[in-house]
């Protein structure tokens, strides 16, 4: 006969000895049970990625559950970043709203030109600059700063024919409030002149986003180019904490119920990700015989034992918690000797760990007068 048998007969005399009236310690079939699964929620909205979960997988306080993606907000150009005006965890809209951008980045090309085609040279050609020209600029004073430049906005033109438009200065050395030509020829022929404006300081660039800023890649004083990655935002609300990540850790330990969501859906912020039965939750429910009732009280203690090695037991203190007042087995029974098969469940607690599987089977030894095993044997 194997262990198990062994064990299982033994506990069969064992509660025979004790409905009888014996003085002996009862022995309670039963099984791993949960009292309720909790969830694990996505703390900001997005699109789901890296789920590689399965219901009946453990998991641990910390353990990746899935990633959101995050929408990544590049430099529009090349320049230094002035300010950074938002903190991660912050609202972009709110932050927007308080300072009209999540940061600014100062150009490297620190001077732009309003200029037009009022002072262009009298010809058909100067009279019209494109989107992208390059021109030549020359400061009317006494042509000592010269430098280059790009169109970069045009206006309508007005009724007399006149074009405003802006200049961004892509080389050279100018004065704030200096006013220059603006020549389409590098030796700056008069035939050439386009127009003429004033030298302003360059504006800083406000970079947006939307939803909340969940990591900022760069500080103050940062050089950037263009296309560089400036920070990460996700969908919903952070409630001013730092997220950290995009990926979405366990707040639970114990084994996976449900995995409640699929590589490429959308979800919003407070979604369920993954239903866990945390280790603390775990019981084992054990049956009573009706004429064992007097037996087993809540608050006794108790032993677990599971047989699931043949070299060795799983022994763990236990406490009955709870009692069921619904029987089963033998509630329509018309025989007088059936009766006696009416069971109720008893729900005991104990510290379970990896070891302990949901249905696993275990016999439930209810210590002496309900005492600690110290306390039965009268040992210290």
């Amino acid at each position: 006969m194997n262990r198990a048998k062994k064990l299982a007969a033994g506990a069969a005399v064992l509660a025979m000895f004790v409905s009888a009236g014996a003085s002996a310690e009862l022995a309670l079939d039963g099984s791993v049970v949960s009292s309720g699964a909790q969830s694990v929620r996505a703390p900001f909205g997005g699109v789901v990625e890296d789920v590689h979960l399965r219901p009946g997988d453990l998991i641990s306080v910390g353990d990746p559950v899935a990633s959101i993606v995050t929408t990544k907000v590049y430099a529009p150009q090349d320049g230094v970043v002035g300010s950074v005006c938002a903190l991660e965890g912050d609202s972009a809209e709110g932050v927007i709203k308080r300072y009209g951008a999540v940061l600014y980045i100062e150009p490297v090309n620190r001077y732009t030109v309003q200029a037009s085609t009022e002072k262009a040279y009298n010809s058909s050609s100067t009279k019209y600059v494109h989107i992208g020209e390059k021109l030549y600029l020359s400061c009317t004073q006494d042509g000592s700063h010269r430098g280059t430049a790009r169109v970069t906005k045009l206006e309508p033109a007005d009724e007399a024919g006149i074009t405003k438009y802006t200049l961004e200065v892509t080389g050279g050395d100018f004065y704030v409030g200096e006013t220059v030509g603006a020549f389409r020829s590098a030796d700056y022929a008069s035939e050439s002149r386009v127009g003429r404006g004033v030298v302003a300081q360059a504006e800083a660039i406000a970079v947006e986003g939307a939803g909340s800023v969940l990591r900022l890649h760069v500080q103050p004083g940062d050089s950037v180019e263009r296309g560089q990655l400036l920070f990460e935002t996700v969908e919903g609300t952070l409630d001013g904490l730092y997220a950290g990540d995009s990926a979405i850790p366990s707040s639970l330990s114990g084994v996976v119920a449900t995995v409640d969501v699929q590589n490429g859906a959308s979800v919003t912020k407070d979604a369920n990700l993954i239903t866990v039965y945390p280790f603390e939750s775990l019981q084992v429910e054990a049956q009573v015989n009706v004429l064992d009732l007097g037996a087993i009280h809540e608050g006794d203690a108790v032993e677990i034992e599971f047989d699931v090695d043949p070299d060795s037991l799983m022994r763990y203190p236990g406490r009955v918690e709870s009692i069921s007042y619904l029987a089963t087995g033998g509630a329509d029974s018309k025989s007088a000797g059936e009766g006696n098969q009416k069971y109720y469940s008893a729900y005991i607690s104990f510290a379970a760990d990896g070891h302990v599987r949901l249905g696993m089977p275990a016999i439930v030894y209810l210590n002496e007068n309900g005492k600690n095993p110290d306390e039965a044997t009268g040992e210290e």
